[in-house]
């Protein structure tokens, strides 16, 4: 009898044990299911919506915009690039309000107007402003701003998300037409902490044709869902994979690619996507884009532990906002000094 109690009490904290894992387990998977319910609900439901009901919450303009079309320029430039030949030019779209990123651009890597022997110049790309009334004060402004640091472009397409593509093709058309002797190109967000001396040093070795390079995307998915920011509809692109092509944060090319850009352009639709349709233009024109030296020159983000001589390793990384870019540049100065 002594044996057989010790035997039983020595079982009881395992069936203890096994009924613990069981409710665990009935637990998980009733949160699973839960899980699965949720999101075929939420995310899987709006794929299955039929084209009838998306095209009442969009229009074909949201996809479609107006490109080609004469644009023009209220504010311009129109001798300085040819004056200064530079071998790099940096197109820096920004929106017409958006004053404070232009100024911490001026102080920081806007600054660097010669590196390594080469002239860099920069210019703000500006369309109309949204803002009604007081767009009216805000062109006087920009009048005010633009003589006195000469490095703004105005269009006159309305400045918006929808509208980058016209903003990134009108950028195409000033560069063909305003700088026959510069080398190089680049289209950077204002947003982006830019090293122009690492930029720079990449391009000395360079091709000087058919070259555009950045964080390249390859094989990337359409997006199908109507509540991403960058959905696509069968009807504006049928394909399910989009071609390569670089992210719109920041990419550089040689120069005799704009025209061939804007030629492609003539037999393709435009899409709202800066940067996918200037992939499609690039397909077109059966040019590969090349990807940089190593994947860690341009940075979609800032890694949370970024090393002691980060900012001074990258060509382009990803930052919160512009306002950033302030601290971020003594962080960079900082390490120059110390032998970064």
């Amino acid at each position: 009898m002594m044996q057989t109690s010790v035997h039983k009490s020595e079982k009881m904290p395992w069936r203890k044990t096994k009924r613990w894992w069981f409710w665990l387990m009935l637990f998980l998977m009733m949160g699973t299911l839960m899980f699965i319910f949720y999101y075929s609900t939420t995310e899987v439901w709006p794929l299955s919506r039929s084209s009838e009901s998306c095209n009442n919450l969009t229009t074909a303009y949201d996809f479609f915009p107006a490109y080609p079309h004469p644009y023009g320029f209220i504010m311009d430039e129109p001798h300085r690039c040819r004056q200064e030949r530079p071998f790099l030019v940096l197109m820096i779209p920004v929106a017409p309000h958006n004053r404070g990123a232009r100024d911490v651009i001026r102080m920081t890597w806007g600054k660097n107007t010669t590196v390594q022997g080469h002239v860099v110049s920069y210019y703000f790309l500006l369309g109309l402003s949204e803002e009604g009334d007081g767009a009216e004060v805000l062109e006087e402004q920009l009048l005010d701003e633009s003589w006195r640091h000469h490095d703004i472009l105005q269009s006159d397409f309305m400045d918006s998300y929808k509208n980058l593509t016209i903003k990134t093709m009108v950028m195409f058309e000033w560069l063909n037409s305003h700088c026959p002797n510069t080398s190089y190109a680049m289209k950077i967000d204002a947003d982006i902490f830019l090293n122009v001396h690492n930029l720079v040093l990449m391009l000395m070795t360079a091709p000087r044709h058919l070259f555009m390079t950045g964080c390249v995307a390859w094989g990337s998915a359409v997006l199908r869902d109507h509540d991403s920011k960058w959905y696509m509809p069968v009807s504006a692109f049928p394909e399910s994979i989009y071609p390569p092509y670089a992210l719109g944060l920041g990419y550089v090319f040689s120069m005799d690619l704009p025209i061939k850009i804007l030629e492609a352009s003539l037999h393709i639709k435009a899409i709202y996507l800066e940067d996918v349709y200037v992939g499609l233009c690039m397909r077109q024109l059966g040019v590969t884009l090349t990807d940089p030296p190593h994947s860690g020159l341009f940075r979609v983000s800032t890694p949370f532990f970024a090393g002691s001589c980060y900012w001074s390793t990258v060509i382009t990384s990803m930052l919160q906002d512009s306002d950033q870019l302030r601290d971020v540049w003594e962080i960079y100065q900082t390490q120059l000094l110390n032998g970064c």
